[in-house]
């Protein structure tokens, strides 16, 4: 009878003792999602709410009867506001102008923040804290205040540039002529994230291991061999990320031509498509129509992004 009842103890220990480890587990499992709770509801809230709210008012149109007077009907579109899309020569002109824009500055960026995140990363560089900071400061500038500060630069009135090639009788340059001011711009943003980028690749370089570096100077590598073969291909993972940012950022070119359409004829309601779209809102009052410019705005920069993801990993491997 004791042996029974020794037996009987030890079924009932265990078995609390499983139950408090599954309860223990279960409790385990679910910390992680309780962290992730609060990033969820914001991305929920602010993101995929905007989305499906859009695609929601894009298959609408407002509508008005007899003279105008009274408030606009809402009337179901379906697709008619992407068929007027896909016929809008303005949306279409200021692609091209925004292709255009990205496929001259996004190089040019991603290659001097290469530069100069392989200059600071090199053994002989000096004060490296300071130059990363100088080179990220303007990144912390909001993106209105740079672009007011460039426009004064641009300005021929204002601009002490210009007023030193005047003064030197070279004439003035024109930065904010019709053929100009799409680089002037490119030279803001370039300005803006070039050091944004070059931190993305410095965490990179600074990930890979010594023990490579090591070796290969006791194979007779100089700097500019170490950094040509070795430093630049292992950091192709951040390039491809920086370029993919670089790219959605690009069709969204928006702060730098509403900023100097104040101050230059040039720059047309419609000049990028986030500004064609931002008029066609706020000054046209037609949200269904922008509702539809934004999400094949969208739709474009996902398949421009996926396609050079894509490519990237086909044909070299990242």
């Amino acid at each position: 009878m004791a042996l029974k009842s020794a037996s009987s103890s030890e079924m009932v220990v265990s078995s609390l003792s499983g139950r408090r480890r599954n309860t223990l587990q279960r409790r385990t499992t679910a910390v992680p999602y309780l962290f992730l709770l609060p990033f969820g509801l914001f991305f929920i809230v602010f993101f995929i709410v905007p989305i499906v709210y859009a695609l929601y008012q894009s298959l609408f149109r407002s509508q008005r009867s007899g003279l105008g007077l009274g408030a606009p009907t809402i009337m179901f579109n379906g697709l008619g506001n992407y068929k007027d899309v896909l016929g809008d020569q303005t949306f279409f002109i200021g692609l091209g102008r925004v292709f255009l824009f990205g496929i001259v500055q996004v190089p040019v960026m991603l290659g001097v923040a290469l530069l100069v995140a392989l200059l600071l990363d090199s053994q002989s560089a000096r004060w490296k804290g300071f130059f990363r900071t100088a080179f990220f400061i303007p990144y912390a500038i909001p993106g209105v205040v740079a672009a007011l500060i460039w426009g004064y630069l641009y300005t021929p009135q204002l601009s002490p540039f210009v007023q030193l090639v005047k003064s030197l009788g070279l004439g003035g340059p024109d930065f904010l002529g019709a053929g100009t001011i799409l680089w002037s711009m490119a030279n803001i943003s370039t300005w803006t994230w070039t050091g944004y980028n070059m931190l993305i690749i410095i965490a990179a370089l600074q990930a890979i291991p010594t023990e490579i570096y090591e070796a290969a100077r006791l194979d007779g590598c100089t700097g500019f061999k170490i950094a040509r073969y070795i430093k630049i291909p292992m950091v192709a993972p951040a390039l491809v990320l920086t370029c993919i940012f670089s790219i959605i950022g690009t069709l969204q070119l928006f702060t730098e031509p509403l900023v100097l359409s104040s101050i230059s004829n040039n720059v047309t309601t419609g000049y990028t498509p986030n500004l064609y779209a931002y008029y066609t809102a706020f000054s046209n009052n037609n949200y269904y129509y922008t509702s539809a410019l934004s999400v094949m705005l969208a739709v474009v920069s996902f398949i421009l992004s996926f396609g050079f993801l894509k490519f990237t990993q086909r044909y070299s491997g990242v």
